[in-house]
């Protein structure tokens, strides 16, 4: 098959971790993988280290943490000719341990804009491409997790998951103020409320584009990537004992790889082709290792809450 009638996929954060395995596991199913990562060094080296071949994948930098640099990899992809089948946006930062909030070059605290802002601007820049794509089946998968559900283990561990009014929102997130509830900064909790964001955005989306537009939006969490780069950034012992906790006491551990495999079942199996269903392969997953699709938190599942979200953050992003 020559590379102009492949299937084109990009994947943000595909240089470690779920990323990676995803771009492989697309790879291998006939997709060209657009791998947009921050450092395309890096990014390089780990398409060789899982053996993709060199002809199934090139190599776009962005910085989701920076507004700026997710507009210049818009405008770059669109200079490609390339034609956009599908999105997913998996790329996301963890910083439990760190005391004082890092901030964006616009200002925002980094997990948020990292995880959502970074993401919620290239969706909305890249729904063009989407939609302009002849292929009839056209999706936006935006990755979940369980931590941002308070009625799951994941969220229950404190600090829950908790956007609050959206104080912090309608702030503008303009320093000193940092949380999205606007309150004191918590980096656990930043990431916890980033990832409640990211599925009101992909329900939005959904309510607002589906019907027009006939893209697929979902998604997903593959199950508990124990042992995932996410976690670099925390203890040394967490990063040994929790995986094993997840294999050995709940069970629910998961490897890179497989979930890789899962990510691009959610984009490209026909059985996953349902807009606006969140996935789960979750501790209650079936016996046979299939999804099902989970009824997500109540502050996620809140449709005036995502219409707020998502008109705060147009603004935020300056799309507003």
């Amino acid at each position: 098959m020559v590379q102009a009638q492949k299937p084109t996929v990009i994947i943000t954060g595909a240089s470690s971790g779920v990323g990676l395995y995803s771009a492989k596991a697309l790879a291998n199913r006939g997709w060209y993988v657009v791998m947009a990562c921050r450092d395309l060094t890096k990014a390089g080296q780990a398409a060789q280290s899982v053996a993709m071949s060199p002809g199934s994948y090139t190599l776009m930098q962005i910085d989701l943490g920076s507004l700026e640099s997710v507009r210049r990899f818009a405008r770059e992809f669109r200079g490609s000719g390339r034609t956009l089948n599908a999105l997913v946006c998996n790329a996301a930062i963890y910083m439990p341990l760190i005391k004082e909030p890092l901030r964006s070059p616009e200002g925002y605290e980094l997990t948020m804009t990292t995880n959502h802002l970074g993401h919620f601007l290239l969706c909305n820049l890249l729904l063009g491409d989407l939609k302009e794509s002849p292929a009839e089946d056209k999706r936006l998968v935006i990755l979940g997790t369980v931590t941002h559900n308070p009625d799951e283990l994941g969220g229950k561990i404190p600090p829950r998951p908790d956007l609050g009014d959206l104080a912090g929102f309608a702030a503008g997130f303009k320093p000193p103020i940092t949380m999205a509830d606007g309150k004191k900064f918590e980096p656990v909790k930043a990431y916890k409320d980033s990832k409640v964001c990211n599925v009101l955005t992909m329900r939005e989306l959904h309510r607002r584009y589906h019907d027009t537009t006939g893209i697929t939006f979902s998604s997903l969490y593959p199950g508990c990537v124990a042992d995932t780069p996410l976690f670099r950034n925390h203890y040394p012992l967490f990063q040994k004992i929790f995986p094993l906790f997840q294999k050995y006491i709940t069970g629910g551990y998961v490897s890179q790889e497989l979930a890789g495999e899962r990510v691009a079942q959610v984009v490209g199996d026909s059985e996953y082709q349902q807009s606006g269903v969140y996935w789960s392969w979750g501790n209650r997953q079936k016996k046979n290792g299939q999804s099902f699709v989970q009824r997500v938190s109540p502050q996620a599942r809140d449709d005036e809450n995502a219409e707020r979200v998502w008109e705060l953050s147009q603004q935020l992003v300056g799309l507003g």
